[in-house]
C-alpha cells in the first residue's frame, strides 16, 4: 500500500521565539527552522511500515514556501521515497492545508495518510480532522501505536481513563502522538541519498484550491511573566495566602 506522511516547516523547538514589534506575529527572521516534531514521528512511523513490508511506498507531502523543500529532504533522508511540495507564499491556515492535502490525496490514492497531531507553531490540532472530513475517511487522532493488517488499521491512543483501541477500515487518516515512536538519527549518507530523490512541485492553482485565509490575527502577545514562587511556614499560612491573596478559596 501507499502511505502519505504530511510534514510542516516550523521554528525549531529549541528556539525562543520573539513577538514582532507591531504584534502582527512571531519573528522568524534568521531563526532555525526544522520539521514539526510530531510530523517527524509520523514520517518515522510510515518508514517503519515500509521496512516491515506493510507499505510499498512512502510519499512525504508539505505545503508552504520554497524553503519547505528542506523539510521534505529531511523526510526523504529518514526514508521516504519521494516528496510533493504544494508551493505557495500564502499564509496557510489548517482548513487551507487540509484542502490542499485532500487534493494531493485524491491524486495519489494512498491507503493511509499519517501526520502529526498538531504543529508546534500554531498548536491548532485541526488539520488531520479537517482532512478526514473533506475526504469522508475514518480517522484516529493522537495515536500511540499503529498496527496494519488485511486492510484494517488498529490504533491505540491514550485517553484520560487509560488506553483506547480503534479499528479503522483503510483508507484512513491517523495523527501521531509523541509516544508513537522515537525518530531515528538521520545519517550523512542518507542525507546525500535524499538529494537524489524526486520532489514534485505543485501549486494551489494546479490543484484547484484557493488558500485564502478565513481567520484574522488581531494581535500576538508574549505570555505574562510568572511571578516567582514563595515558601510558607505551615499549612495555616498556605491557606491564609490562598484565601486572602490568591482568593481561590
Amino acid at each position: 500500500m501507499k502511505v502519505i506522511a504530511a510534514v510542516k516547516r516550523v521554528v525549531d523547538y529549541n528556539v525562543n521565539v520573539r513577538v514582532k514589534a507591531d504584534q502582527s506575529g512571531v519573528d522568524i527572521g534568521n531563526v532555525k527552522m526544522s520539521m514539526n516534531p510530531f510530523d517527524e514521528i509520523a514520517v518515522e512511523a510510515a518508514v517503519r511500515m515500509k521496512e516491515q513490508g506493510v507499505a510499498a511506498e512512502v510519499v512525504a507531502v508539505s505545503c508552504g514556501t520554497a524553503p519547505s523543500q528542506e523539510t521534505l529532504r529531511t523526510a526523504l533522508a529518514i526514508g521516504a521515497d519521494r516528496g510533493v511540495l504544494v508551493q505557495t507564499d500564502a499564509v496557510l491556515q489548517p482548513l487551507a492545508v487540509a484542502k490542499l492535502l485532500s487534493a494531493v490525496v485524491r491524486h495519489e490514492q494512498p491507503a493511509l495518510v499519517i501526520l502529526g497531531k498538531q504543529a508546534i507553531d500554531d498548536d491548532a490540532c485541526q488539520t488531520g480532522q479537517m482532512l478526514a472530513a473533506l475526504l469522508g475517511w475514518p480517522q484516529a487522532t493522537n495515536a500511540s501505536a499503529i498496527e496494519i493488517d488485511n486492510g484494517t488499521a488498529r490504533i491505540t491512543r491514550e485517553v484520560d481513563g487509560g488506553l483506547e483501541v480503534l479499528e479503522l477500515t483503510l483508507p484512513a487518516i491517523v495523527t501521531a502522538d509523541l509516544r508513537l515512536n522515537e525518530p531515528r538519527y538521520v545519517t550523512l549518507p542518507n542525507i546525500m541519498k535524499a538529494k537524489k530523490k524526486p520532489v514534485d512541485i505543485l501549486t494551489p492553482e494546479t490543484l484547484g484550491v484557493d488558500p485564502v485565509s478565513r481567520l484574522e490575527t488581531l494581535r500576538v502577545e508574549s505570555p505574562t511573566a510568572r511571578a516567582p514562587g514563595i515558601q510558607v511556614a505551615d499549612v495555616a499560612a498556605l491557606v491564609d495566602k490562598l484565601k486572602n491573596e490568591a482568593k481561590v478559596i
